[in-house]
């Protein structure tokens, strides 16, 4: 097809490339958006491309289940990329439900613009066939592989694991945190009524309101200028276990892409702050979140390794510690949907010797009467309650400190918030501080 792809064909192409790398080459769903929507000039063409590719990874073992029920024979690995088109195809019509003669359409004229033209016959039939019959259910858990199920069940028991797996499949509202430097949230939520989005603000969370209709964040108001950040509500909560003292000496020790530092700095510039990560192009990101809120101008940003002290350290101590450690992401499943793809039982394994490592070396760093937060979002067992048990048994100065049953669960060294609970992503927090005496 010449010249530039009609708006509807062009983010049917996207979402299907999008998918099909997701899919087929292990690539990441968040960098492979970040790719692939600036290529979108319409803020509602992109919203539609992330709303395609999440319900077709949430959804999944459904559209496998018609593939197979339907078609005589397996496509081929050369026809990847056709599975992936078929599958932002079912995704309009469930669980999107968009008006099935446009999707079906413009699906059909994707399937030519990707130089497929012998096979949009096939994807018309096929579409229209789910349209017509319906696409087949699949049980909650299908789409999680047979070693992770089984450890969120052993972890958690059958019933609470049914619960985890319904919450991976289900749309995420959307959390605003509001930058209250410079908007009070009764303020902010007034703006968004006036611009035809209903957002509620929400006990126990003082910066945060509620979107629970699908938002295109960039067309919220003053959205670019910082007036309101994306994080949801159990990623806020992290500053409220930290909770500094002000003009506190702190430390955020895996720190992008910086909305946890920004929280902190939103609510007292005063914070003398320190980030780290590991990865520059990751630290920029840090920097960036912190010029869009207006905060940070004077934060201490650094790429290294947070468990390599001796490289970074000046040897004052800190008297607050984050570490919201590189973890399984099992808890936002439903946020990120491909970890469900690409996680290996090994990884986990992997990242509970990091996050190991990570608690002891920034442990000596905390200052008498400071506090040390870990934080994942993970509902893994050895990844929080019996990551934080272990390090207590190996560090006879350090005790866990009580967090009340508004963050979750009670583990018996920290607290666990599930995946749904209150509208909220799955995260586990751990507060620590030195032993009296």
């Amino acid at each position: 097809m010449a010249g530039p792809l009609p708006p509807g064909v062009a983010v049917r192409v996207c979402a299907a490339g999008v998918l099909d790398a997701v899919l087929h080459r292990g690539r990441s769903l968040k960098a492979e958006l970040a790719t692939a929507l600036p290529g979108l000039s319409d803020p509602r063409d992109r919203a539609l491309v992330e709303a395609i590719c999440f319900a077709a990874l949430r959804h999944r073992p459904r559209y496998e289940a018609a593939l197979a029920a339907w078609m005589p024979r397996p496509l081929p690995r050369r026809d990847a990329s056709l599975r992936a088109l078929l599958y932002a195809g079912f995704a309009q019509l469930d669980p999107l439900a968009l008006p099935a003669h446009a999707a079906l359409a413009a699906t059909v004229e994707a399937a030519r613009a990707s130089g497929r033209q012998h096979q949009a016959g096939l994807v018309n039939a096929l579409l229209r066939r789910a349209q017509r019959d319906g696409l087949p259910a699949a049980p909650p858990d299908a789409a999680w592989p047979e070693w992770l199920r089984a450890q969120v069940r052993a972890d958690w028991g059958d019933a609470t694991a049914t619960e985890i797996f319904a919450a991976g499949a289900a749309q995420a509202p959307t959390w605003l945190r509001v930058n209250r430097r410079r908007e009070s949230v009764d303020g902010y939520a007034a703006r968004l009524r006036e611009a035809g989005v209903d957002a509620q603000a929400c006990d126990g969370l003082p910066d945060a309101l509620r979107i629970d209709a699908p938002v295109a964040p960039a067309t919220l108001p003053g959205f670019a200028a910082g007036d309101a950040s994306v994080q949801d509500a159990a990623a806020q909560r992290v500053a409220d276990v930290l909770s500094p003292t002000p003009g506190a000496r702190v430390l955020d020790a895996c720190a992008a892409p910086g909305g946890k530092s920004a929280h902190l700095l939103e609510r007292d510039p005063s914070l003398r702050m320190t980030a780290i990560d590991l990865d520059p192009r990751r630290l920029r990101r840090v920097a960036e979140t912190h010029a869009r809120l207006g905060v940070g101008q004077d934060a201490d940003l650094r790429a290294a390794d947070a468990a390599a002290t001796a490289t970074w350290w000046d040897g004052v101590p800190f008297v607050a510690i984050l570490l919201d450690a590189p973890c399984s992401a099992t808890g936002i499943v439903r946020r990120q949907p491909d970890v469900l793809l690409h996680r290996r039982p090994s990884d986990v394994a992997a990242l509970v010797a990091l996050q190991a490592r990570l608690l002891d070396a920034l442990w000596p760093l905390l200052a008498p009467g400071g506090r040390l937060v870990y934080a994942t979002c993970s509902i893994l067992a050895a990844e929080n309650e019996d990551q934080v048990a272990g390090f207590l048994a190996r560090t006879p100065d350090a005790v866990a400190l009580p967090l009340d049953d508004t963050f979750g669960r009670d583990t018996g060294h920290g607290r666990q918030r599930l995946p749904g609970e209150q509208g909220m992503d799955g995260f586990f927090y751990a507060a620590l501080g030195h032993a009296p005496g």
